[in-house]
């Protein structure tokens, strides 16, 4: 295959877009700019960025079947020990969050430039629990995708000997933006890396990061806010089934990337219309409960955890204490006034305490109206 200008190029390119594509496109665009808005710092700024944090490092480690709670993927994200026993599922996800939080700060470096070592240290600090994957290191050898179920194999990689050729030119194609707009450009690194499967493990959630990278770079919005891996880990199946019809079992960057743009338009316009309505959710709960710490006349910082609690996450000592910003003594003793009045209900002991709302909590939040059900952008387009 080549381009234009007779440049031999080896790897995936993108389908022409069509007129519905286009119209979705501009709908990212205005959904973009209102997300910049709505996520502008406020006082419950902490609390979305962090558990949007951890519902990405979550959705994207389920796809691979490391699973953890959204409580261990917050205490993940705040560097806390997991409530539940410390497993590879565990150790997965806080690899994962090593590598976001560079990805994170590389979306804002002025000079940062993509390259084959920086893609390595990556996967690195992704599987650096587990040498035996050989974190940091292209595969020596073939690679073949298996059906867990069926033990059939699904998708076979190009040969070990054409990886440094196929992941230069992706790394060129990264640095230089060739393929027009951003998301469509973020996709495109995403399914290039893998189709090319470039390492023994850890290939999925590479592809994801990058993407993440991608856009994040592209700002607009907060890097964090740029993600879609909590959509991919709520569509597993049909994100699997995508990949499997471009791909069609073997390295062919021929084939059509259609369906692939237009799976992942429709990811990225769900995923910023879940978060546009999750921020106006935030805002209520959180303007409901700092009416109700008032009125009890609490400190007003004490609205973090009950805003926690009250959207239904475990609340933990450390948890509150960098929303709150407050001492580990202040938290204690904040959290035990919260259960005294009967707006926290105390569970576990010692390292394992947390705290739950409680039937006068949950009662105030029902009556917040919760976000709504995104429909597929493409849907009412002829």
């Amino acid at each position: 295959m080549s381009t234009d200008n007779g440049t031999l190029t080896m790897i995936f390119k993108p389908s022409a877009l069509d007129s519905a594509e286009e119209v979705v496109l501009g709908k990212i665009d205005e959904l973009k700019r209102q997300l910049a808005f709505a996520v502008s710092p406020k006082r419950w700024f902490g609390l979305l960025r962090r558990n949007t944090f951890a519902r990405a490092i979550q959705g994207s480690n389920s796809i691979e079947g490391y699973n953890i709670s959204i409580d261990d993927a917050i205490a993940a994200v705040e560097g806390e020990e997991p409530l539940d026993p410390k497993t590879e599922n565990w150790l997965a996800n806080v690899g994962y969050r090593r590598a976001m939080t560079l990805v994170l700060q590389k979306a804002e470096a002025a000079h940062f430039k993509y390259s084959t070592e920086f893609l390595n240290s990556l996967h690195y600090m992704m599987l650096e629990y587990d040498l035996t994957k050989h974190p940091g290191n292209w595969r020596q050898g073939p690679i073949f995708v298996r059906n867990s179920n069926t033990d059939e194999i699904v998708y076979e990689g190009p040969p070990a000997e054409e990886l440094p050729d196929l992941m230069d030119e992706l790394v060129d194609e990264l640095n230089e933006g060739r393929s027009g707009d951003v998301v469509v450009e973020a996709a495109m690194a995403h399914l290039n890396y893998v189709m090319i499967h470039p390492h023994s493990d850890g290939n999925g959630r590479m592809g994801r990061c990058l993407q993440t990278l991608v856009l994040a770079r592209a700002g607009t919005v907060h890097p964090i806010f740029a993600s879609i891996e909590e959509y991919l880990g709520r569509n597993t199946g049909d994100y699997y089934a995508v990949l499997g019809e471009v791909g069609a079992g073997s390295w062919q960057p021929e084939r059509d990337t259609k369906p692939w743009i237009r799976f992942s338009l429709t990811a990225y316009f769900r995923q910023a219309s879940t978060l546009l309505e999750r921020t106006r959710y935030y805002a209520a709960v959180f303007e409901a409960c700092e009416y109700l710490a008032d009125n009890q006349g609490l400190d007003s910082r004490m609205a973090y955890a009950l805003a926690d609690a009250a959207i239904g996450y475990k609340v933990r000592n450390a948890t509150y204490r960098p929303n709150a910003d407050v001492s580990q003594k202040t938290a204690t003793r904040d959290l035990s006034d919260l259960v005294s009045l009967g707006l926290l209900v105390k569970k576990g002991k010692k390292r394992g305490t947390f705290y739950i709302r409680s039937d006068t909590l949950a009662a105030l939040v029902a009556k917040i109206t919760p976000p709504r059900r995104v429909p597929d952008p493409f849907e009412s387009l002829p």
